[in-house]
Order: structure tokens, then C-alpha cells, then sequence
């Protein structure tokens, strides 16, 4: 299976955005990252409905929403998911998680079910079938530029071993300090689609398309 590669928007300089959403385009990427959040489940403010519609006309490539979010399933309809996106939800912010995720698959995108470092994976595995994506945080979510967690490799390769288990389809994302080094431990431990931030792709010492380059050479073992 081919590993993606899903750029972090929020990372991205907003007054250049239609050059950056060029280079990404150029490079290939699967899909654009867009982290929203809510100031009360994290706390830190992002990408609200208004700047994901404007990266909506600017570009075709699929979006990837992760709901930062307290009671996702109150705002999913602002974001507008169509055929082809990931829409996450975190498994600690909704009391409902399999009535929100049948909220994502009615809207035609792909359900993703979120985990926080300290939330065990075991959390997740009464809706593991339902999930097309779990997106396991290998940092605290609502700030780029944080460290690895590191006992979040030993849970990737958990939920990799549940999904098999269940005979569910599941890929694994991953978001946080996926760094060129750190992706390919990702990789190796079970991840299928890589959130590339100011670690990588927005590391403001390289060269943006050399950046993703790298990481698509990086990731392409997974490949066959």
C-alpha cells in the first residue's frame, strides 16, 4: 500500500497560501491537513469553516479535517465534507462516537477516529469497523513543533494489530513531529498516511517541494 503524505495547512504561510497550496500540488501530496480547533478541547484556535472553503476553491486535492473539537458532531455540516475527505473525530470529545461517525458517512467522507497520546487504544476498538482512519496524535494535540510522545510508536503498532484482528480496513494516520527521521519509525511500526508539519514539509530550512521530495523518498518502502 502506498503511504500518503497530508501536509498540516495550519503550518502554511496564510498570506502566500495559493503559492503554497501550488507547491504542495506540484509535489503530489494525497491530501491537505486541516487542523481545527476549538480553544476549549485544546488550547489553541485554528482553521475554521470560512479558510477551508477559501482552500476549497484554490485546489482539488481531498481535504483531511481533523476536529479538534468539543462535540464534533455540532459541526461537522459547517465544514462541508465531500467524496474523497477524511473527516476526525476524537474519541474523547463526543459521547457518541459511532452516531457521529455515521454523521461523517452520510456526508460521503471518510470517518476518522482520533486518540490523544494518553488515550489507550483499546478506546477505539468497539468502532474500529466503522473507522476508514484512525489517527493516532504522537504528540499533544493544539501546537506544532512539539516532541515526539515516544510510547505512541508502541500504539500505532497496537492499532495495527486490532485492526488485523477485526479483518477491518482501517489505515493508520499520523500526527505530530513527523519528522523525516521519526516518519520512517512511523512507518515501520504500521502508519499509512503521515500529517507533515514544521518538522518536515514546512521546515523553514529547506526548500518546500525538496521537503516533500524527501519524505515521499522516505515513505516509498511502503510501496508493493
Amino acid at each position: 500500500m502506498k503511504a500518503k503524505i497530508s501536509p498540516s495547512m495550519m503550518c502554511a504561510d496564510f498570506g502566500r497560501l495559493e503559492d503554497e497550496i501550488r507547491i504542495l500540488e506540484k509535489a503530489g501530496v494525497d491530501y491537505l491537513h486541516i487542523d481545527v480547533m476549538d480553544g476549549h478541547f485544546v488550547p489553541n484556535f485554528a482553521i475554521g469553516p470560512d479558510l477551508t472553503r477559501s482552500i476549497r476553491r484554490l485546489t482539488d486535492i481531498p481535504l483531511d479535517i481533523h476536529l479538534m473539537v468539543e462535540r464534533p458532531e455540532n459541526y461537522i455540516d459547517l465544514f462541508e465534507p465531500r467524496l474523497g475527505d477524511i473527516v476526525s473525530v476524537h474519541q474523547e470529545a463526543t459521547v457518541h462516537l459511532e452516531r457521529t461517525l455515521q454523521i461523517i458517512k452520510a456526508a460521503g467522507a471518510k470517518t476518522g477516529v482520533a486518540v490523544n497520546p494518553a488515550t489507550p487504544a483499546i478506546m477505539i476498538k468497539p468502532v474500529i469497523d466503522e473507522a476508514d482512519v484512525v489517527l493516532v496524535m504522537t504528540v499533544n494535540p493544539g501546537f506544532a513543533g512539539q516532541k515526539l510522545v515516544p510510547s505512541t510508536l508502541s500504539k500505532i503498532r497496537e492499532v495495527k494489530e486490532m485492526i488485523q484482528e477485526s479483518c477491518a480496513s482501517a489505515e493508520i494516520e499520523v500526527d505530530g513531529n513527523v519528522s523525516f527521521e521519526n516518519a520512517f519509525k512511523m512507518l515501520a511500526a504500521g502508519a499509512d498516511i503521515f500529517v507533515a508539519g514544521t518538522s518536515s514539509i514546512f521546515n523553514a530550512d529547506m526548500d518546500k517541494l525538496e521537503a516533500a521530495y524527501k519524505l515521499k523518498q522516505i515513505l516509498s518502502v511502503k510501496e508493493g
